[in-house]
């Protein structure tokens, strides 16, 4: 049962909090719940510049990064609910431009596979220089790789198709990806804090500066990412205080305050399980959905960026919203949003999903998994073996590893598993970490 938040649930959920902020290292961080549209807990941690010790608060702006992936979803299934275009339209019909190299299967490409990043097509260099959706089509029709499979056959992280997505909501409406997204959804929500312009950023008060982790963990201040056309992924900076206004849209079928903002029955879609992640998470349009979490539906997204980590969802059984926005990256902010759940849901705080099972595997069958797996975005996984135990190595971490089954290793530390992907049982080709598919490099080590 939800608890209102007693006493005892607050005090052990800002105690974890102040925990985690200390042994991640976290400047600043902020926490917003609410329970059937009322806001029943909202608080600033720490500092928004470790310069000027100003502190945070509920109204901060962060950015939100790849949470804005929800918003460009919701953006096209108001244009499904008018009858403007549906999920199942193929790209081709709005983007008849994007021709590709013989590599995107365009041909068999739907704005589904978009929505649910099962294009096919793996992550890409970044090109944040290019700022017109049409030169990104431009950069596709060039761009060299080898496709993971047919659309719909992996799941996979692609910004630059997910972009794909802003490009068509242009060609459809004739206005601006931003400047839609803007009129339709920030200003009905009265989200005033929320903005795509960093020029807009700048003008505001209370901002938090964002962090990176430097030489030996020092902190670094960065500049804001200008991302260009990625930010139709992640180009939303946003407080706390608006994201619970934007929660309401999912537990309130589509409605905030007395507005219909967008259709309930087209939003629900967005959290339907569509592609398996995990044993007990799928991932649906720009939304992850825990089908069962100690008997409700978990639905939620984080993001990353230079100075940003942030997580955002809802349980739509219990009118419950909850986020999380910080100003470091790469930080496991996601553990602060479940904290803050299950105080919500009045579940002990360290509840977790089911842990996965426990398998051991022959040295056969850890043999195929070793190996260098990387990205075009620049994403690299190295894994070997140290006296017959697997070890990830990522960004110069390593990270302790038990089996769950001859093709998924689970990091130890925090949970998180690595799937990998066989063709004939000979090496693994790919593996799944996190959201983003890495394949097998050439040079095995």
């Amino acid at each position: 049962m939800l608890n209102g938040m007693d006493h005892a649930s607050v005090s052990a959920l800002e105690a974890f909090v102040q925990q985690f902020m200390e042994k991640e290292k976290v400047p600043g961080l902020s926490i917003g719940i609410s329970l059937e549209g009322e806001t029943i807990y909202q608080k600033g941690f720490g500092v928004t510049d470790l310069g000027t010790s100003q502190p945070v608060t509920p109204e901060t702006i962060f950015g939100i990064a790849s949470v804005t992936k929800s918003f460009t979803a919701a953006a096209i299934m108001q244009l499904v609910a008018e009858g403007k275009l549906s999920v199942e339209d193929p790209i081709r019909n709005y983007l008849p431009d994007l021709q590709g190299k013989g590599n995107i299967h365009t041909d068999k490409m739907t704005i589904h596979h978009l929505l649910s990043h099962t294009s096919g097509v793996p992550p890409l260099l970044r090109r944040e220089e290019l700022t017109r959706l049409p030169e990104h089509i431009a950069y596709l029709n060039e761009v060299q790789f080898a496709p993971l499979g047919v659309p719909g056959e992996y799941i996979s992280y692609s910004n630059d198709m997910f972009l794909l997505l802003g490009a068509i909501i242009e060609r459809v409406t004739g206005q601006r990806y931003r400047t839609y997204v803007t009129e339709r959804l920030l200003a009905p929500l009265e989200m005033n804090r929320s903005t795509y312009n960093l020029e807009e950023v700048a003008r505001f008060s209370d901002v938090s500066v964002p962090y990176v982790k430097g030489e030996e963990q020092q902190l670094k201040k960065v500049p804001w990412p200008t991302l260009g056309n990625y930010e139709v992924g992640g180009g939303i900076r946003s407080c706390v205080v608006d994201l619970l206004k934007y929660g309401q849209l999912y537990i309130n079928a589509g409605r905030y305050q007395e507005k219909q903002v967008a259709d309930g029955a087209s939003l629900r879609a967005m959290w339907q399980p569509i592609h398996r992640l995990t044993k007990d998470a799928w991932y649906g349009y720009a939304l992850k959905t825990t089908p069962n979490y100690a008997g409700i539906t978990l639905v939620e997204h984080g993001g990353g960026q230079p100075g940003v980590s942030s997580n955002f969802g809802f349980v739509p059984e219990k009118g419950l919203v909850v986020t999380v926005l910080s100003n470091l990256e790469n930080v496991p902010i996601r553990n602060v949003w479940l904290a803050a759940v299950n105080a919500a849901l009045g579940l002990p705080l360290a509840h977790k999903e089911d842990e996965a099972p426990l398998y051991a595997p022959t040295r056969e069958e850890l043999e195929k998994l070793v190996g260098t797996y990387t990205s075009g975005e620049g994403g690299r996984l190295r894994l070997f073996l140290r006296d017959d135990a697997p070890v990830a190595e990522v960004a110069g971490m390593e990270y302790e590893l038990r089996a769950s089954s001859h093709d998924t290793l689970i990091d130890v530390q925090n949970g998180q598993p690595l799937r990998f992907f066989f063709k004939k049982q000979q090496q693994a080709w790919a593996v799944l970490m996190g959201l983003r598919m890495l394949c097998r490099s050439e040079n095995k080590l």
